[in-house]
């Protein structure tokens, strides 16, 4: 209908710039109506409040589409191959309440899960993941700097994150985030992407998110407290072993729940 409308305005505008004599549509008239044609893009209000793709450039869909399509491959891994059997347990470290497995997937390689519960409610563990993304580093010591670099939307981003270091080294990531609320659970994934214009940083290596997703879920019976289980295949770049690498992400993303959980205590929740 949006389509059709805009068309037929268009056609109606043509019309009338054809048929006016030359001083009145001439030239210089048809150029004003090509420079306002070729003007940025306004932000249109769909019904329910949602922002429609009219507002967005070729490349910023691009990025939404990229978030979205990293979204359905999650999906369907959680309800599939790592959606709790033919994993491979890793071993974690005991304090931080985290079980870690693993699973070989096709165009993934080894994808990690870690699964925990946390005394929290669902909207406080969103704000912190995905709406406060940007003061991670406040609590988690293995991130230096988190920067959200364009804003697609409510529910996709385009960041950058700069890793502390570590005995693997430096490593920076420029990834799409993109989320999805439902009334069972909220997902936030994430995916590297490409951005010509933020080339890797001094010291660092480029590494690539090949798929994350923390998949936030009310427990049963106890809407106070969250079940998180977080799916992880990443490609650290440089020359480490596999090997290593799979004793690593684990590790990191146990770690991760334990800095979430000493964050959680740290904090004082309304």
């Amino acid at each position: 209908m949006l389509q059709a409308t805009v068309k037929l305005c268009c056609g109606i505008a043509h019309d009338h710039l054809r048929r006016l004599p030359a001083g009145e549509g001439g030239e210089q008239n048809f150029s004003y109506f090509s420079a306002f044609m070729l003007a940025p893009k306004a932000r249109c209000a769909e019904p329910g409040g949602d922002i429609s793709t009219c507002q967005f450039s070729s490349t910023d869909l691009s990025y939404i589409q990229q978030g979205e399509r990293a979204l359905q491959r999650a999906l369907s891994i959680l309800s599939g191959a790592l959606g709790g059997e033919g994993l491979t347990r890793c071993c974690a470290p005991q304090d931080a309440g985290a079980a870690v497995s693993s699973a070989v997937l096709p165009g993934l390689g080894r994808v990690f899960r870690v699964e925990a519960v946390l005394a929290t409610p669902l909207g406080w563990l969103h704000r912190q993941l995905f709406e406060e993304l940007e003061q991670m580093p406040c609590w988690n010591p293995t991130l230096s700097r988190v920067e959200v670099l364009q804003h697609l939307g409510e529910d996709t981003l385009v960041t950058h994150e700069v890793t502390s270091a570590s005995p693997v080294g430096r490593r920076d990531f420029v990834s799409v985030r993109h989320r999805r609320r439902t009334q069972a659970a909220v997902y936030l994934v994430g995916t590297a992407t490409r951005l010509e214009r933020l080339p890797a940083q001094e010291g660092c290596i480029r590494a690539e998110t090949r798929l994350s997703c923390i998949a936030l879920q009310p427990l049963a019976g106890d809407p106070g407290c969250t079940r998180v289980t977080w799916l992880l295949s990443v490609d650290l770049k440089g020359w480490i072993p596999s090997a290593v690498t799979d004793r690593v992400l684990p590790r990191c993303q146990a770690d991760f729940i334990g800095h979430l959980r000493r964050h959680l205590s740290a904090t004082t929740r309304p």
